[in-house]
């Protein structure tokens, strides 16, 4: 089992949860009390700020275990760990961003609105990945099987890890330049919105930023409560392939969930800074499918041969990097849609 930071430092579980809810008081309460119409220059300063954000506290991690377990190497083994399960989640959080775009198109939801529903999409994040993350590692945990001499070696065999890298070589060759299904998708149908709509009559139009409504004298949901839920529930899938991909970097529960939250509380912003932009990113998911592809096999093989985090990072980034210089060079020529005026 990791050493985890929970062990050195559980301080620093409520120093990480603090900064978080002060960061989003900040964000719904003070710079976002009204809704409106994020722009672009606002998306990029809170993208800075939530990188940065991740940055540093990837260099807190690096310190609390340089300085406490005692070890150089072992600080930037969880430095990198860090490092490559949130780009991992960034890079796969982006492809969230298309069925955003999508869900907001269908329901026509005003871009003013789109904020506050992402706002509490991301509330919903918070649980719904704890409970994936803490359930998974404790699960992996007690499923290896006895130490066994396959192809002349004792190996170390889990049998949650190997079917999560057959999952994740099964999506990624599965979603190979992927996402033309959902166009068609009816969201209206999907778990989340019929949930809402056996709990509560919901009206034909919106009222504000509201999610319930009085008519004739009746409270009822308004569409926004829907296309929250919508959201929740498409998050939730989209967890189904992030979550086993991050559990080939680290077993640290700490490290996962904390990188994980921290790619995900950014997630808005890249979704206002890229939505105009998102063109430009046509061959970001050949290389999500490369990556998904490259972790499952990762899974697979670590009982004979492991992958460090830092070759695992740099693999990562290299395949990121490379999808989008060839979206630029050689871009996707699609009819612009035209998205949804406030």
């Amino acid at each position: 089992m990791e050493t985890s930071i929970l062990d050195l430092h559980p301080g620093l579980v409520w120093g990480f949860a603090i900064t978080v809810i002060i960061m989003l008081m900040l964000d719904l309460g003070v710079f976002n009390k009204k809704s409106h119409v994020v722009t672009s220059k606002e998306a990029t300063i809170w993208s800075v700020v939530w990188i940065s954000l991740a940055m540093i506290f990837s260099g807190v991690v690096y310190w609390v275990f340089n300085q406490d377990a005692g070890g150089h190497e072992l600080a930037i083994e969880k430095f990198t760990q860090f490092q490559a399960a949130y780009w991992i989640e960034k890079a796969l959080s982006v492809d969230n961003l298309f069925v955003f775009i999508l869900v907001f198109s269908f329901f026509k939801v005003p871009r003013a609105l789109h904020h506050k529903v992402l706002f509490w999409g991301i509330i919903g994040a918070l649980v719904f990945r704890a409970i994936f993350i803490f359930a998974g590692v404790g699960i992996i945990n007690v499923t290896y099987l006895p130490d066994m001499e396959i192809f002349g070696r004792m190996v170390s065999i889990n049998v949650v890890l190997t079917l999560f890298g057959l999952f994740l070589i099964y999506a990624g060759i599965k979603s190979w330049g992927g996402g033309d299904d959902d166009e068609e998708k009816d969201f209206s149908n999907s778990a989340g919105a019929r949930l809402v709509k056996r709990l509560y009559k919901v009206s034909d139009n919106y009222d504000g930023d509201k999610f319930f409504t009085i008519q004739n004298g009746v409270r009822i949901a308004t569409p926004l409560l829907v296309v929250v839920a919508v959201i929740e529930f498409t998050d939730v899938l989209f967890a189904v392939d992030s979550i086993p991909a991050i559990f080939a970097i680290s077993k640290d529960p700490f490290i996962l969930y904390t990188s994980n939250i921290f790619a995900i509380l950014g997630l808005r912003s890249l979704y206002f800074l890229l939505s105009n932009f998102i063109h430009m990113f046509s061959k970001l998911p050949y290389g999500l499918s490369i990556i998904l592809t490259f972790i499952g096999v990762k899974m697979i093989i670590s009982p004979w041969y492991h992958i460090s985090s830092p070759v695992s990072l740099g693999i990562v980034g290299g395949v990121l990097l490379l999808s989008v210089i060839l979206s630029i060079i050689f871009p996707e020529k699609k009819e612009e849609k035209t998205e949804t005026e406030a």
